[in-house]
């Protein structure tokens, strides 16, 4: 063989997707999601929270503060982080079966899930826990560790709330964390971690705190004294000039409102639960950490971390998620790793959808194709770039919220709108929907609107109240 044949002929083994020398250029990736995990962490500046791993992965790598997620719920949001496509565009606007999304219409069909993208990329991919809305699409990963089934271990008496249609309550139960399903998790993803491979590795982690119920062991409730807690920002007229389709979208029956945790005493014991699931997950979230910075790969591993929400703690009157306000719809989303600035906060709105494609970037791959997510890698190679792109985030079918640097502007299916000024109003209290003054701003923002809103997917329901049951009925495949 001619040595220019030669050449040419070890050019193309080497770039070959089954060369493993030249798969072990490319960087491992370790996904952590976090459920229900809100801005209560202490690198996000709240005045409470003890979450000394995540404020370390933070000072370690790049947080961006006003990540917001495409749907306020586990699943559509999931789902949409998983293929890269909206709400809007799959029909996945509630609860979905992890084997059904990809069948869901030819959007979905088209699209490459993540983890199938990055396998074809040539990486040996592993997850455990809620990765997707259960755990993942059967057969994805080429190795599970599996989930937990629910949200348990659940104490046999509730102790403060026990209404159908919510699991949430809060108090110290179980006696260990041994018997925390997060527990098993963060055993199972360390092992993997100190283990050799033979060529790039993608290993999603999902835990189930802070998720309710609000349950972990006394230990960790004993890290905060109720006395002492911060409540959250409450206006108690807040809703009254909202449009009346808000308050049946958020009208949640099952759920404690601010106004019965404020007449029961039961504010800060609400926030002192959920502190200390943050807390205890924290925890695990750091073992997992140091696994792998014990590990040989702690040099060439991309970290992402991200929750799939927000979650209002008394906002807005309510203890829930499932709202278009920014307390439901803003999540913690923190990469770290080689070629990652480090202590460094973007405080620009970012979708989290944009993982999928970032995570390509990343890794210095092809980027993945028909999927609407765009990379927000230019502002993680330039943090000081000028990022004008809005977030939108959609909760059923045609309603829409729009965050841009300066507003949030909120349209309904029935044209109905609300409009706050982040920057004198960050609590979100005072809707200038009405103001002729806004006129503008509400047209520009209006531009962003999807244009694709596609009726409810057969497999995707959400019946926790009748505008959604509604909805369903009337506008579905």
């Amino acid at each position: 063989m001619s040595q220019k044949y030669l050449l040419l002929f070890l050019i193309s083994f080497c770039f070959s997707s089954t060369n493993v020398k030249c798969q072990q250029d490319l960087p491992n990736i370790l996904m952590i999601a976090v459920d229900d995990l809100n801005n209560f962490v202490g690198g996000m500046g709240h005045p409470d929270a003890i979450t000394p791993n995540l404020d370390r992965l933070i000072d370690s790598g790049l947080l961006f503060t006003n990540a917001q997620c495409q749907s306020p719920m586990c699943s559509p949001s999931r789902t949409a982080i998983m293929t890269g496509l909206r709400p809007s565009t799959t029909g996945i606007y509630g609860f979905i079966a992890d084997d059904m999304i990809k069948e869901t219409n030819k959007a979905t069909q088209q699209a490459k899930m993540m983890h199938e993208y990055f396998k074809e990329q040539g990486y040996y991919t592993m997850g455990v826990g809620k990765i997707y809305h259960n755990h993942a699409p059967n057969g994805l990963f080429d190795e599970s560790g599996g989930r937990a089934k629910g949200f348990g271990p659940y104490a046999k008496q509730n102790f403060h709330w026990d209404k159908e249609r919510t699991s949430t309550d809060w108090g110290p139960f179980p006696e260990k964390d041994q018997q925390m399903p997060d527990y098993q998790t963060a055993e199972w993803a360390a092992e993997k971690l100190s283990k050799e491979y033979d060529q790039p590795f993608f290993l999603s982690v999902g835990f189930l705190r802070p998720h309710v119920p609000w349950y972990v062991p006394q230990k960790w409730f004993d890290l905060y004294d109720t006395a002492k807690l911060t409540l959250p920002p409450y206006l108690k007229n807040d809703r009254e000039d909202l449009p009346p389709i808000a308050l049946e979208i958020d009208d949640l029956p099952m759920m404690p409102t601010t106004e019965w945790a404020l007449a029961n005493g039961q504010w800060k014991n609400i926030l002192q639960g959920y502190l200390a699931s943050v807390s205890f997950v924290d925890h695990y979230i750091g073992e997992v950490l140091e696994a792998l910075e014990q590990s040989q790969h702690a040099e060439n591993t991309i970290v992402v971390l991200w929750s799939d929400h927000g979650y209002r703690l008394g906002e807005k009157n309510t203890f829930a998620k499932v709202a278009l306000w920014n307390s439901a719809t803003a999540a913690p989303l923190i990469y770290a790793g080689p070629g990652i600035p480090k202590g460094e906060k973007i405080e620009s709105p970012v979708e989290l959808f944009s993982i999928y494609p970032t995570l390509a970037d990343l890794a210095k791959l092809p980027q993945p194709e028909n999927i609407e997510a765009e990379s927000i890698y230019p502002l993680i190679n330039n943090t000081k770039l000028n990022w004008d792109k809005p977030a939108i985030v959609t909760w059923a079918r045609n309603n829409h919220a729009v965050v841009s640097k300066e507003y949030r502007y909120i349209h309904y299916e029935d044209g109905s709108e609300e409009l706050y000024a982040l920057k004198t109003d960050p609590n979100e209290w005072y809707n200038l929907a009405e103001n002729p003054k806004y006129l503008e701003i509400k047209k520009h923002l209006a531009k962003f609107l999807p244009k694709t809103n596609v009726k409810w997917a057969k497999a995707s329901k959400y019946d926790n109240n009748q505008y959604f049951i509604k909805q369903k009925q009337e506008q579905s495949e």
